[in-house]
């Protein structure tokens, strides 16, 4: 058995320095310029966070970002000290970690996923001899002469930066929005609008009408504009300097700005120094919420506290909604227009030209006979008629307004009822003669069949009684209806967060307690495997873990009540503590003993052991009094005593996954510890165990940690925002015992009861090796080398592309 384990592990580490080493080859950064030939893909540059070319000074980086879904990537631009992205080639169209970006000999640039053209910059037969990353930003193709025949400059995606020229001709668009609507900010007769992607132009600001404007002085037409320092600077077709728009007080010239078009219609300038990018001090555009399309949804009227109403027009319709009118294409059905409310405003009338120029009934009888006419607004002071074809949302202008809206709705049926009703009667009576007829051709089946079915067979009582079973055993949880928690949590609008498997609602019993309730997704179970699960964890009561008020199995609903903790989640303390709050070590080594009893409870004290699978700070809750207790545990995770510990999905987060999973090993409860043990290590030093921003000798935690326990400087790794006492032992028993949870081989990590004793000085604590963590380094690479197979993860690493990667959940096939 030792000898097959040893052959096991030393054939998996040939596997990770040959994948290793194939990375390492090919993943050579370039500075300046590539060369025809060229090709790269996101798992080759894995250990270069996906940049494979470089600006002179190193800038600016062109390469592959991944996006929240790990598995897809992007080809992007980035300024390396912020990591801002300031330039995308393939929104819309992400690749995988095993697609490839070519520079053909021909001079052509793309994007190629599964044998398809994704992006590319058709300079194929153009003479370009090279592509260059510049230190302003600017991607480059050059010809022979040194000329520039392409550049990204010129096709900008949601961002301009310092230095760029937006001219006449370029657009601006916005990722697209919930409701699918993109924005974008164009050059058009003279001026700069905002405009939605509706099928009309309908715009919402101009750069003309804007009167935070500084204008210099009269000239051309507006055809160009550039970030110049703290403003953004307008210029006609002769370069002559027309307008200004200062949108920070901050003047320091040596700050890039950048100005970035939102998925929510509004232009946010933002400043890139220090590592970070900050929009906080900025002007916005529009300055008003209101002032964009759909600040509230369709349709709903948008307040300057940013309350959204339904307009008393539609209070009576179905989610505030006209309901489906006839198209241009089917122009069946009648329709009618309904005054929308007095006091409301469009945030395109200041902007977009009037259809006609007429009275209040002509403007009514003209979006009556115009099939694409959704809604028409009346200027009464000018005797301006808008109509639209696509509706956002309305403002609110007070009584004073002088705009009458009205808003087009299917009609009941017009003048003449007896004509018109008529087949709506038939209908409705056939209808309802079919649905009669068929109730009791069920019913007499059913009465048939239940009067012949034989004694022995189960009744529908009897069944009812079983099925009833699991609410009549003693310690089961409350059994609520899905109405009981909609009505608990005022129909789930408190999102408390996202956790394993769902969203998170805050609710309140009629008792007055308040719990929180998951709404869980995807788990696959029936309703009586879900009740029988929910039995157990039910019947676990540990001063450590977060209670099981009840649950609810109803239709297609599975909902979980938990007790509500106050002070939320542990990761906002350590990593986003409020302002002038700081948890002391005494607090914090009370969390780490409190969660290692808790999980030491789920592996050795249940009758039938949890293994959770996804120990992080966020499933670490507090209670008012901070005291730590394990969140998220049970479900689709229970194992019996003598059952095979291997999973077949792989669980868990980014940055705490154990080794184990990504091998053949079996997976058991020395995966929570070896999680535990990085979350103790973040408890310790008030971080994340792997931060981009640190010094490549810092950035992967428990590498440094193992570093400064062999040289002796255990209070190093220590948070630095707090107190040290060189003579509290504490600091250096939490240490060694994360250090022993995380180590590569499974079998030598302790077990959590083990950890509990280590920590509370019950048990000596030797020194923990740390040879293995090589391995974990060749670990966490190959993890991020597989990410595209569905979902795999890497731990923590220094090659990790973007530190929001340590805190994504995961799973996926193993």
């Amino acid at each position: 058995m030792v000898a097959l384990r040893a052959i096991h592990l030393l054939v998996t580490a040939c596997s990770f320095v040959l994948l290793i080493s194939t990375i390492c080859q090919a993943s050579i950064q370039t500075f300046g310029k590539i060369s025809p030939g060229f090709k790269a893909s996101p798992m080759t540059y894995i250990d270069k966070n996906g940049q494979f070319l470089l600006s002179n000074g190193s800038t600016f980086a062109f390469g592959f970002k991944t996006t929240e879904d790990v598995t897809a990537f992007l080809l992007v631009i980035i300024l390396k000290d912020s990591n801002t992205v300031i330039w995308t080639a393939n929104r819309g169209s992400t690749i995988k970690n095993s697609d490839t970006f070519f520079f053909g000999e021909d001079g052509n640039a793309y994007l190629e996923s599964e044998g398809k053209q994704v992006w590319s910059t058709d300079t194929g037969g153009k003479g370009v001899v090279a592509v260059e990353m510049q230190e302003s930003g600017n991607l480059v193709m050059l010809g022979s002469e040194g000329n520039v025949v392409w550049e990204s400059f010129r096709h900008p995606s949601d961002t301009l930066i310092s230095g760029q020229e937006f001219v006449e001709g370029m657009k601006l668009e916005s990722d697209l929005s919930q409701s699918n609507l993109s924005y974008f900010l164009e050059i058009k007769s003279g001026d700069m609008i905002l405009y939605p992607g509706f099928p009309t132009l309908q715009p919402y600001w101009s750069m003309g009408k804007d009167t935070r404007k500084t204008i210099n002085q009269n000239g051309g037409e507006v055809t160009s504009a550039r970030l110049d320092s703290n403003s953004w600077k307008f210029y006609d077709r002769s370069k002559l300097f027309l307008w200004q728009f200062i949108f920070s007080t901050d003047t320091n010239p040596n700050i890039t700005w950048v100005a970035v078009l939102g998925d929510d219609g509004v232009i946010n300038f933002g400043s890139l120094q220090s590592g970070e990018t900050s929009f906080a001090s900025a002007q916005k555009i529009p300055s008003n919420r209101c002032d964009t399309p759909e600040p509230c949804d369709t349709y709903s009227v948008c307040f300057n506290d940013y309350r959204c109403e339904c307009p008393s027009g539609l209070a009576s319709y179905t989610k505030c909604k006209p309901g489906r009118l006839p198209t241009c294409d089917q122009p069946s059905g009648n329709t009618e227009l309904i005054s929308a409310g007095d006091g409301l405003d469009y945030f395109a009338l200041d902007y977009a030209q009037p259809s006609a120029k007429t009275d209040l009934p002509g403007c009514q009888d003209s979006c009556l006979r115009n099939c694409s006419c959704a809604a028409m607004f009346f200027r009464n002071s000018t005797g301006s008629c808008f109509m639209f074809d696509s509706i956002g949302s309305f403002r609110n202008a007070g009584k004073g307004s002088d705009v009458v809206s009205f808003i087009k709705v299917p009609s009941d049926g017009g003048g003449d009822s007896s004509g018109n009703h008529f087949p709506y009667v038939v209908i409705i009576a056939v209808v309802t003669v079919v649905v009669i007829i068929i109730l009791l051709i069920v019913g007499f089946r059913y009465y048939k069949r239940k009067k012949t079915k034989p004694e022995s067979v189960e009744s529908p009582k009897d069944a009812s009684d079983e099925d009833n079973f699991l609410e009549s055993l003693s310690g089961m949880p409350i059994r609520f209806s899905y109405k009981d928690l909609e009505a608990a949590t005022n129909g789930f609008t408190n999102k408390l967060g996202q956790g394993g498997f769902g969203c998170v609602y805050l609710g309140t019993l009629p008792d007055g307690s308040k719990i929180a309730v998951k709404q869980l997704e995807g788990i696959g179970q029936g309703k009586k495997e879900f009740r029988a699960e929910v039995s157990i964890i039910g019947s676990i009561h540990h001063v450590h873990l977060v209670k099981l008020r009840g649950f609810c199995a109803e239709g297609s609903h599975r909902l979980l009540a938990y007790e509500f903790m106050g002070n939320g989640s542990l990761e906002r303390w350590i990593f986003k503590p409020k302002e002038g709050f700081l948890l002391d070590w005494d607090t914090r080594f009370n969390i780490a003993l409190g969660t290692a009893k808790g999980l030491a409870y789920l592996h050795e004290d249940c009758d039938v052991k949890i293994v959770h699978c996804d120990i992080k700070p966020e499933n670490v809750l507090l209670d008012e009094n901070y005291h730590a207790k394990v969140s998220d545990f049970g479900l689709a995770k229970l194992m019996n005593r003598e059952q095979s510990h291997v999973f077949t999905t792989l669980r868990g987060t980014r940055g705490y996954l154990a080794p184990e999973w990504i091998t053949n090993y079996a997976i058991s409860e020395k995966s929570d510890v070896y999680s535990y043990g990085m979350v103790l290590l973040e408890i310790i030093g008030g971080r994340k165990n792997y931060d981009p921003n640190e010094v490549s000798e810092k950035s992967h935690f428990p590498t440094y940690a193992f570093k400064m326990m062999e040289e002796g400087k255990l209070l190093d790794i220590l948070d630095a925002k707090l107190k040290k006492d060189e003579h509290d032992e504490r600091v250096s028993v939490a240490l060694k015992v994360a250090l022993w949870c995380i180590q590569d081989d499974m079998y030598i990590r302790p077990s959590m009861t083990k950890v509990v004793q280590m920590l509370e000085g019950v048990s000596p604590v030797p020194t923990p090796p740390t040879a293995s963590q090589m391995g974990s380094r060749l670990y966490s690479s190959f993890l991020k080398s597989i990410s595209s197979e569905g979902g795999t993860s890497s731990g923590p690493s220094d090659c990790n592309s973007d530190a929001y990667l340590s805190a994504v959940r995961l799973s996926g096939p193993r």
